[in-house]
């Protein structure tokens, strides 16, 4: 009776979560049409994914491959945020000109800026290949032998796809390797900056607000996608014009209110639903943990010399943030994991699993032992996960690390011949400024002594190159004696050196940094990694890709009365939900909407964090919002139940009418695990309410030429 009643229980719990999930857009007509309705969506999902004609997928962008973006005008105007547009802010800022803390607007085309290597791009058509791509795939295969078959398939439908003139392919697989469907994309790599807040507004709360609900965050930035006369894709050039959409969003300014349907679209990067119990217990107590205590050493070293000193702050901005959302984001998963009782759920919907598996002789007779098997593969690669997880946290963060890989890699070109020798040195010299113009030696060399120590320590001790003892004895067991002495004497440490060797004899500072203390330890610590952790771990992990292959097909077919959805990958999909406060403790309840009066609350005089500049302090003092305040109050942010992750920051939010509310840009802190286990009770996404994003444009900004170029909804 007990498991009867438990099978209940779970399978209202999986009805009563039917607007979880990332969904494709062009299945939500045969999935999720009807319920989006009935939850108050005006439009139909037609008007939101059509191959034929214009819909709303085709105002969406996928902003540098890391975030989601949306064009909001006529004239290629893309609305994104300020945290995705960072780097581009970044490499425009110089101590004279620090865009970072002063923000950027500009006045004309002419003043917008270009940026290296950004692009975006927009997805045209999705395509289910999933019969072409597993045709000649069996279940005896073994895993190289199945992924070359399907290599072999995916090349082949690539080819024989027809494109556009600009237009590419690429082919993604869905439910661990059960569905594959072709993307077909068309890019621009002429995109510009175009405006700005200062920090103080698009990082408002910097590194305490982060993850955190309630938020005061202005995060947005925009750019704009250049063209040929053409209208057509096409580099950088003088001669570009603005791009004109097929489709642009249209701004809501009728605001929102508590139950309201939101929808958000855009490019979530990387989920993990249908993980085993196991695997959820080993994030949560063992490798989040182990990444949190990194990052925690790590952002010490960087926050001790950008509190002191701005000329690095500006070079690490970037690094620190990168460090920091990560870090933020892991402890939040841990927090709502434990809170949520994940694991248990997990061993809850598995008991129901094996109990309906049991019920179905054929299901029964093709995937018994599978969820077993899964569950003795995650066990065995636990301390190799560990090992993983420290080695990975610890020798990123190294950055002369990095510097020497560069080095040594031209090595290998060598064998290639002088031609080609040349070229890879030329590229070298060409990037190299641009490494060092974000690099000092003095807080790497902190950073150096702060990561070693981890490994020397926390690094599982069969995990620990022997050889790398060795020569931390020899520098008499002190770490800052060894930090010296590796960065006083490495040529990589000065740019000008580095240079120079480059350009007078490449192949005498190649032979040299083989021979330096600082190599030889990354090479000893990379060596024993690989004999050690690598080998061992790619074969339990090659275990358990396959097992939970079929572990996926097997629940799809099992538990009929769930609606799957595929995990995040990046492409392009749908979610929705309602406006929605929540209550993430006992005798905590979190309203739905957050206004300037919070800003102000928070304010401390020239605090990194909380600091307002003047002029947004005068407009609050005078109530002067213009049309984009509400009752003499100016809406900043607000949070819905959508189901959002990394990838959809940028992602427009749109009420039921398709139009533009806000811009998502964060989760709560308590509901980051929605990566692994969506509850809809405290998972929550945040965004910028539209109605302050124009109001710093147009009345903190004087950008109101930017105003005009969208078209403002009044009526819904």
């Amino acid at each position: 009776m007990k498991k009867i009643l438990l099978a209940l229980v779970l399978c209202i719990s999986i009805l009563a979560k039917a607007d979880e999930g990332m969904w494709l857009p062009q299945l939500l007509q045969q999935l999720n049409e009807g319920r989006m309705k009935a939850m108050g969506m005006k439009i139909s999902a037609k008007d939101i994914y059509d191959i034929n004609k214009s819909s709303l997928k085709d105002a969406i962008v996928s902003f540098g491959g890391f975030c989601t973006g949306e064009i909001i005008s006529s004239k290629g105007l893309i609305l994104t945020n300020h945290h995705c547009g960072f780097r581009a802010i970044q490499a425009h800022s110089t101590i004279e000109n620090n865009i970072i803390e002063n923000g950027f607007w500009a006045k004309t085309h002419k003043d917008e800026l270009g940026n290296k290597g950004l692009y975006v791009t927009f997805i045209k058509n999705i395509i289910d290949v999933t019969n072409k791509v597993l045709a000649g795939v069996n279940e005896s295969m073994q895993p190289n032998e199945r992924q070359a078959v399907i290599d072999k398939n995916i090349d082949n439908i690539n080819s024989s796809t027809k494109l556009g003139k600009f237009e590419k392919s690429f082919v993604r697989e869905f439910f661990d390797g059960n569905m594959y469907y072709l993307f077909v994309t068309e890019t621009f790599n002429d995109v510009r900056l175009v405006g700005a807040p200062p920090n103080s507004i698009g990082n408002f709360g910097v590194d305490t607000d982060n993850w955190v609900w309630p938020r005061h965050t202005g995060d947005f930035s925009l750019f704009r996608i250049y063209a040929n006369k053409n209208n057509e894709p096409a580099d950088y050039s003088s001669d570009n014009i603005p791009y004109t959409p097929k489709r642009f969003l249209n701004i809501s300014m009728k605001g929102i209110k508590e139950n309201d349907f939101t929808m958000v679209f855009g490019f979530p990067g990387k989920t993990n639903e249908y993980l085993p119990s196991e695997a959820v217990r080993q994030i949560a107590q063992i490798n989040d943990p182990a990444k949190i205590y990194v990052r925690d050493k790590a952002l010490a070293v960087l926050s001790k010399y950008m509190r002191n000193d701005m000329s690095i702050k500006i070079q690490y901005a970037a690094k620190y943030a990168g460090i920091a959302n990560a870090w933020k984001k892991w402890q939040g998963e841990v927090l709502g994991l434990t809170k949520t009782n994940a694991v248990e759920k997990k061993l809850q919907y598995e008991q129901v699993y094996n109990t309906k598996l049991k019920a179905n002789t054929t299901l029964y007779n093709k995937y018994n032992g599978v969820l077993d098997k899964l569950i003795n593969a995650y066990k065995r690669i636990e301390q190799y996960g560990l090992a993983r997880d420290y080695y990975n946290e610890t020798i990123s963060k190294i950055e002369l690390f990095s510097l020497a890989n560069r080095i040594i890699r031209l090595k290998n070109v060598q064998k290639n011949g002088a031609e080609k020798f040349k070229n890879a040195v030329d590229e070298q010299i060409k990037s190299l400024p641009d490494f060092y113009k974000d690099f000092n030696a003095m807080v790497d060399k902190d950073m150096f002594i702060a990561m070693m120590d981890i490994y020397l320590n926390k690094m599982p001790k069969e995990f620990i190159s022997n050889t790398v003892m060795e020569m931390y004895k020899a520098n008499g067991a002190d770490l800052n004696k060894w930090a010296d002495k590796i960065y006083s004497n490495c040529t990589l440490v000065n740019k000008e050196k580095t240079l120079d060797a480059l350009n007078n004899n490449a192949a005498l500072l190649i032979d040299n940094t083989l021979e330096d203390d600082l190599v030889k330890l990354m090479l000893a610590i990379r060596r024993h990694y690989s004999e050690a952790v690598a080998g061992e771990l790619v074969k339990i992990q090659d275990e358990i890709d396959q097992l939970q292959r079929q572990y996926m097909k097997a629940q799809m077919e099992v538990m009929k009365d769930k609606k799957f959805y595929p995990n995040a990958n990046s492409t392009l999909r749908v979610t929705y939900g309602k406006v929605d406060g929540y209550s993430p403790a006992d005798a905590r309840v979190y309203k739905f909407q957050t206004y300037l009066d919070g800003v102000m609350e928070k304010y401390k005089p020239g605090d990194y964090e909380f600091d307002v500049n003047e002029k947004l302090r005068t407009l609050y003092k005078n109530k002067d919002y213009g049309i984009y305040g509400v009752k003499g109050k100016m809406p900043v942010c607000f949070i819905a139940s959508n189901h959002t992750t990394g990838g959809n920051s940028g992602s427009p939010a749109l009420n039921a009418y398709g139009n533009l509310i806000g811009l998502n840009f964060d989760r709560g802190w308590e509901g980051t695990m929605s990566d692994i286990n969506y509850d809809a009770s405290i998972c929550r996404n945040i965004m910028v309410d539209i109605r302050y994003i124009l109001f710093i444009i147009d009345k903190y900004a004087g950008a109101g030429h930017l105003v005009k170029e969208m078209k403002l909804m009044y009526d819904k």
